[in-house]
């Protein structure tokens, strides 16, 4: 999996996940903000809540599938054991919050998915379900990307 994503990526896996983890970031803020739109909360005159519910449908869709891509990446590429033996000396523990935030991720996302298809009577935990999909992407992107981009990784 290792050679398939240095290939994939010509050799640039890191800024490729950083670029991958930023637009799963910036998808998962316009998320959230059309789902305001959705619930009523903000009323833009140019978008009405069924739009903005169907483009949320659409993007989640997406960020789905680059979850998992990034996702199976990560894994493939930096594993665990190694990522989290080596990856953050010291009290602040980085790498391993990222792991398990991004585990915790997944998790969600699935759990969201199974509302979404499968249990509707627990529609009612979507908003917070999405805030935590939003949440746990921040935190993911924090610990890798933004580390990175601030120097600290």
């Amino acid at each position: 999996m290792e050679d398939l994503v240095e290939t994939v990526t010509a050799g640039h896996a890191t800024a490729v996940k950083i670029v991958l983890a930023s637009v799963l970031l910036a998808l998962g803020v316009y998320q959230a903000m059309l789902m305001a739109v959705g619930y009523g909360k903000v009323r833009p005159p140019f978008l009405t809540p069924a739009s903005a519910a169907a483009a949320h449908r659409a993007i989640g869709d997406a960020i789905v599938v680059l979850v998992v891509v990034v996702g199976a990446a990560c894994l493939g590429y930096y594993g665990i054991e190694d990522s989290v033996q080596d990856g953050a000396p010291g009290p602040d523990g980085r790498v391993t919050l990222h792991v398990v935030a991004s585990f915790a991720l997944i998790g969600v996302l699935a759990l969201k998915l199974t509302v979404l298809h499968l249990w509707r009577r627990a529609e009612r935990l979507l908003p917070v379900l999405g805030l935590g999909v939003l949440s746990l992407l921040f935190i993911t992107w924090l610990s890798s990307a933004g580390a990175f981009l601030v120097g600290a990784g």
